[in-house]
């Protein structure tokens, strides 16, 4: 799905859990709004781990409109950030629907299961659940990283993607080429300058969907995430900017 307009008053909701809470708030608290929102941002992830989860499109279609259902009837208005990441939230919600499809009862839709905020911070679920969801969430983060360096800065993101369909073209082969796609002139050192400033943007925004993720959290909370999704290597020099910049 599209990411939300720029100009929505919805997008300076800073975490996932306060955007939970908006969505369950009544109508006239924004709730829509806050709804079409967390379904915009991760049933991208849902999808994702339900087709590796299943392997088969079909089903996994079938058990995102149920997992979109329950987002419309309100299920995850039980969601407390006290119980652990919002992300561990949405895993056992999903492994809870994929264990339900397995058993054969997904004749009529059922809410989730009261004690699902206690999932959220069980022990190990499977070494595999826990490796796919990982997977599925950090290709979504990513995705909207790429779509977010696409709307704050369209030409660093052309030169990063062209980068990465042509890693070993050398920047004067590449400065021909982006020159005739943007329309206009690029030398070789130019590439290389946009190409740097475009990977440091990419970092920052990806740090920025990391933090955004988790909602309030300490740095140490914040490294700890990602090193748990492989991040870490890309994002600690925005980190260290970032630290930067607040000492100063």
């Amino acid at each position: 799905m599209d990411p939300a307009p720029p100009g929505s008053h919805l997008t300076r909701i800073t975490t996932p859990w306060t955007i939970v809470r908006r969505a369950h708030g009544g109508a006239g608290d924004g709730a829509a709004g806050a709804l079409r929102l967390l379904l915009q941002r991760y049933c991208g992830a849902a999808y994702r781990y339900l087709r590796g989860a299943l392997r088969d499109e079909d089903a996994a279609l079938d058990l995102l409109q149920e997992f979109v259902l329950r987002f419309l009837r309100g299920d995850f208005r039980r969601a407390d950030p006290g119980s652990g990441r919002f992300r561990d939230y949405l895993k056992a919600a999903l492994v809870h629907l994929v264990a339900d499809y397995h058993r054969g009862q997904r004749a009529r839709p059922r809410p989730l299961p009261a004690d699902v905020d206690e999932r959220a911070v069980a022990p190990d679920d499977g070494a595999a659940d826990q490796a796919a969801f990982l997977h599925s969430w950090r290709e979504e983060l990513i995705n909207r990283t790429w779509a977010a360096l696409a709307e704050a800065r369209p030409t660093h993101h052309v030169v990063l993607v062209f980068h990465v369909e042509n890693p070993e073209l050398p920047s004067a082969g590449a400065a021909e080429q982006l020159s005739a796609r943007l329309g206009k002139p690029f030398t070789a050192a130019h590439v290389r300058v946009t190409l740097q400033r475009a990977r440091e943007k990419f970092a920052e925004l990806l740090l920025d969907e990391v933090a955004h993720s988790l909602g309030a959290c300490t740095q140490a909370e914040l490294v700890q995430e990602l090193h748990a999704l492989r991040m870490w290597k890309l994002c600690a020099p925005a980190l260290d900017r970032r630290k930067g910049r607040s000492a100063g």
